[in-house]
């Protein structure tokens, strides 16, 4: 049977980069089955993600050394992964669970195509006793002031003892460090209960309802050092009126939070998206 695999780069934009790759992709009798590309004239750079497939005894060691000889030359920043292979995902959680129930519904039905390697939250597991967590391991850190270093230790203890290729922030309310959001940049996605920029602090619904905001929104994003700054992947809305309570807000914004983390998610499971300094390049399906 052929392989297939998602190859995604970045470089300075020139002439003929598309025809140097693919090029080399025909080489090894590669079939290109899906192609988006970008440039991006504020920046300079291009960026573009293929999906391929390889005949019967072509290997993913000559994918990638075939790759990076055409690649190279153009200082270009890539990576391929193989179709099959699938994401470990360490996902995170507090007392408001719906994010976490609506990714391990999704991934149970295989519309997410990772491998959930534990459940990590500052609450015990009877708090989620209506969650079917199943043989999911569950790792309860409880955080407070004086313990918050020696528990961020503990989770990267566990990221890389699972080998986590992915941690997402599923409503899990506890600030990252500085040092623990370096350590995971790039693979580590939260989901914030706002169309940022917008409301911040806590109960950020009443705070739209109080000013009578007509759209409510939710914004996945990759964690930074800099809080609900990071690079945004995916964002979502929907109208309101002066019908609507607070509790209505919440009900609504606990459904546009769900679908957005679960957007974001996919796109990176999918190699979708390339950043761009503080910006992202996403070639949604």
């Amino acid at each position: 049977m052929s392989s297939t695999f998602t190859l995604k780069f970045a470089c300075e934009d020139r002439p003929g980069i598309v025809s140097r790759v693919t090029t080399s992709l025909v080489r090894i009798g590669g079939n290109i089955q899906e192609a988006s590309h970008f440039n991006d004239p504020l920046s300079g750079r291009f960026f573009c993600r293929l999906a391929f497939a390889v005949p019967p005894g072509v290997n993913e060691s000559v994918v990638r050394e075939n790759v990076s000889a055409s690649l190279t030359p153009l200082d270009a920043s890539w990576t391929i992964t193989g179709h099959e292979a699938r994401m470990k995902v360490l996902i995170m959680a507090s007392k408001l669970d719906h994010c976490l129930a609506d990714l391990l519904y999704r991934w149970r039905i295989g519309e997410l195509p990772m491998d959930v390697v534990g459940v990590v939250s500052n609450h015990p597991r009877e708090v989620y006793r209506h969650i079917d967590l199943a043989d999911v391991p569950f790792h309860h850190l409880p955080v407070n002031r004086e313990n918050k270093p020696e528990q961020e230790a503990k989770l990267l203890a566990l990221v890389d003892e699972y080998r986590g290729d992915l941690v997402v922030l599923a409503r899990y309310m506890q600030i990252l460090s500085d040092e623990l959001s370096t350590a995971l940049e790039g693979r580590c996605l939260n989901i914030h209960h706002s169309f940022l920029p917008g409301f911040k602090g806590a109960k950020p619904y009443h705070q739209a309802y109080a000013r009578g905001v007509k759209l409510i929104g939710a914004t996945a994003h990759y964690v930074t050092g800099d809080l609900d700054e990071g690079p945004i992947i995916a964002q979502d809305v929907e109208p309101v009126t002066h019908r609507d309570t607070p509790e209505q807000l919440v009900r609504k914004g606990r459904d546009i939070e769900r679908r957005v983390l679960a957007r974001a998610v996919r796109h990176h499971l999918e190699s979708r998206v390339l950043l761009n300094g503080r910006t992202t390049v996403v070639f949604a399906d």
